[in-house]
């Protein structure tokens, strides 16, 4: 008899007769979005919006996306990278380089602003419409709540929203966070996640510890 351990990981559409929802790893070209086994993107019109939604991600700057594992990312998520940052130290923001015909040199000696790249925990929870920014890291377990514009670090599981985000609430007590985070569930064998899907769809994490 063979028994269920979840769904394919490299499946494209693990939900039968629905291609609006995909596991992301499966459909990204970019190299340099790096993304974890059963994190989902579900879009309303095409999941290959995706990549479009990764703005200013220039091959030339070499910066990141990396999202973790089992990660919920809805449709519209804005990631916006370092390609999009102009001189702000400057008299002006206006980039006169790129467009030559004499203005060629107007960056030599000089450097745009490198905020390094957007790293997402695992079991990230990335509400509708959310903008995160260049440099953000979001903590493992994070919620991050609709229409929300991340402009700072998002600490493990926390609830953050508005514009700017800021923190509404943890999700647990600090004490449960710690031992979360060195559980660390989503890098379990996942005949191990089967096995506990009742528990983790609880909140009492001593059923975990056993």
């Amino acid at each position: 008899m063979n028994i269920m351990i979840g769904p394919d990981k490299n499946q494209v559409f693990p939900l039968e007769n629905y291609n609006k929802l995909c596991f992301l790893k499966n459909i990204i070209k970019n190299p340099n979005i790096i993304v974890g086994d059963y994190t989902y993107y579900d879009d309303f019109e095409d999941v290959n919006n995706f990549e479009k939604n990764v703005k200013y991600h220039f091959d030339f700057i070499g910066d990141k996306l990396i999202i973790g594992k089992f990660c919920m990312i809805a449709s519209d998520v804005k990631f916006i990278m370092n390609g999009a940052n102009h001189l702000s130290n400057a008299l002006t923001t206006y980039p006169f380089a790129i467009f030559g015909n004499g203005w060629e040199n107007a960056m030599a000696g000089k450097d745009y602003p490198q905020k390094g790249n957007i790293t997402i925990g695992n079991d990230v929870w990335i509400g509708y419409n959310a903008t995160i920014m260049a440099g953000i890291t979001v903590g493992d377990g994070a919620i991050i709540a609709t229409n929300s514009l991340v402009v700072k670090d998002v600490e493990p599981y926390s609830i953050v929203g508005g514009n700017p985000a800021t923190e509404i609430k943890k999700r647990f007590a600090n004490e449960t966070i710690k031992k979360l985070l060195q559980l660390k569930w989503w890098d379990w064998d996942i005949k191990k996640i089967t096995k506990n899907l009742e528990n983790l769809t609880d909140n009492r994490i001593e059923k975990l510890m056993n």
